[in-house]
Formats: structure tokens, sequence, C-alpha cells
């Protein structure tokens, strides 16, 4: 019904997540409509994407610099090091504005019926940067994969001078007891805390 390469950008905006064929259509129908400057500019940015974008040599964070502002920033507690799964979780805990220590980007979290296994991860640049660490907080997804990812990481740095402790789950603020999932009760109490 759409000439052929409204079709194909249609296409392409529908494998961005959390895009469906109607905001897909949405959104390439509006970009239609700009300027010739923006739609220049546009198509400009995202060829530039890739070229322009790389992981910090240090932690693994995206970034388009060699070295991430974080890991560059010496107000930063250079001894704590957060492990999350992709630079998405960074970006989160950032904008939390509590944390001042530096982050280690996996890349992913093992997960065998995909065939991710610990040597696809972004470990190796870890286990260098253990030997300078007062702590290791494993900041992975409580999800099977997650909790396997961060098992992995305890027992493969269990004999290091570091002390390892992971982020806590349990209740979101506002949740009612009766309407949790069974695992999230169970992160629940084992997380608990004194009052």
């Amino acid at each position: 019904m759409y000439p052929a390469i409204i079709e194909k950008l249609i296409q392409d905006f529908k494998k961005l997540p959390g895009i469906g064929e109607k905001t897909a259509e949405r959104l390439v129908l509006t970009i239609t409509n700009w300027n010739d400057d923006d739609l220049k500019a546009f198509g400009s940015h995202l060829s530039d994407l890739k070229s322009s974008i790389k992981f910090c040599k240090t932690c693994g964070l995206l970034t388009d610099m060699d070295t991430c502002a974080i890991c560059q920033n010496e107000n930063r507690d250079q001894k704590t090091i957060m492990v999350v799964a992709d630079s998405k979780d960074v970006f989160a805990i950032e904008q939390t504005n509590t944390f001042f220590g530096t982050y280690h980007v996996l890349h992913g979290l093992v997960d065998f019926s995909k065939g991710i296994e610990p040597k696809d991860l972004n470990i190796d640049a870890l286990t260098s940067r253990i030997e300078k660490s007062n702590e290791l907080i494993i900041a992975t997804n409580g999800t099977v994969e997650g909790e396997l990812t961060a098992q992995y990481l305890k027992s493969l740095y269990k004999e290091k001078k570091v002390n390892i402790t992971r982020l806590g789950y349990g209740l979101p603020v506002g949740a009612e007891l009766k309407y949790a999932d069974q695992l999230t009760l169970i992160k629940a109490v084992e997380n608990r805390q004194k009052y």
C-alpha cells in the first residue's frame, strides 16, 4: 500500500524494541514530512553511529572516546566496581545519582540455551581490574541468566581479596504481597534488613 522505500523503513523501525507495526508506520510517515535539512541530519547521524561509537577500553561502556568519562573521573571511587550486563544498565543507575564507583559492562549474560558462555562475555578485562579493587558489586538481573552469571563471577573471584556483594532484590516500593510472584517474594525474604 505504501511506496517501497516507506515499507522498507517501516520494517527497519520495527526492529527496534517496543516498536510495532503502527508505531513504525507513524514514525516513518512523520519523517516524510521533515524538511530536507532535518532529514539529511538524521540520515547522517545514523550513518555516523557505527563509526563514532566504541566501547571503553577499561570498563566496556558504550562511549565515543577510548576511555569513558566515568573511568576518567578521578572523583569516583576507582576501587569499587559494579558489574552490569550492558550499557543501558549503567545509564539507568547513573540517573539515580547514588553510585559513585566505576562500572564493568559484561556485554551480556551467561545463557547456555543461546550458546552464550562465560568466555563470550567481557570477563577477562574485569579479572585484570579486580586486583586493585576493594568491592565488586554484582548488579546482574534477577533472572535465571543473571543469577547464573552472578554465581559464576562469585566462584571465579572467591579467592581474591575483594568484597563481593550483590544488589538487593525484592518487593518494589508500593507493591502488595498478594500480587508479587514467588521469586520476588523469595528475594524479598532473603534480602531483608534490620528495621
